[in-house]
């Protein structure tokens, strides 16, 4: 019988620099699911830090970000996540069979300002919420 903790679903932010969006999202989820979902990011070019705009726009949503770093995507990353979610990131991402994989078109808050980082902020929320009703909804605790 698996344990509570293998249970949970796993979802991987992939997008190019690990910078903006990915970091967001999984910020998002890490604090939305607390500790129903296994949350990773990862780009595929990473940036040497978090977009500083992002880290901002994140703080105002009460999510301290300031710390985390862009990491290098992997093989293994992908294969051990039920969820893979591209952000931009195109062809680099590895496919494997029997992986839910999931393309959110958003634009790219590299070199923009806290202002233009907002609205992609809340747009990843709302996507944010949605995945976490389905794959994993509070009444399942």
């Amino acid at each position: 019988m698996k344990t509570p903790a293998e249970r949970r679903p796993s979802v991987l932010f992939v997008c190019v620099h690990n910078a903006g969006r990915s970091q967001m999202a999984a910020a998002f989820l890490t604090h939305l699911a607390e500790d129903r979902v296994q949350v990773r990011s990862a780009g595929s070019a990473p940036a040497g830090t978090v977009n500083p705009a992002v880290v901002e726009a994140m703080s105002e949503a009460g999510i301290d970000i300031s710390a985390e770093v862009p990491k290098v995507l992997t093989v293994e990353a992908v294969q051990s996540s039920d969820v893979v979610i591209t952000m931009g990131c195109g062809d680099t991402c590895p496919i494997f069979p029997g992986k839910r994989y999931l393309d959110w078109e958003l634009p790219d808050p590299a070199g923009q300002g806290v202002a233009a980082v907002r609205p992609i902020r809340d747009e990843i929320e709302k996507r944010i919420r949605g995945l976490l009703d389905e794959i994993a909804p509070a009444s399942e605790v």
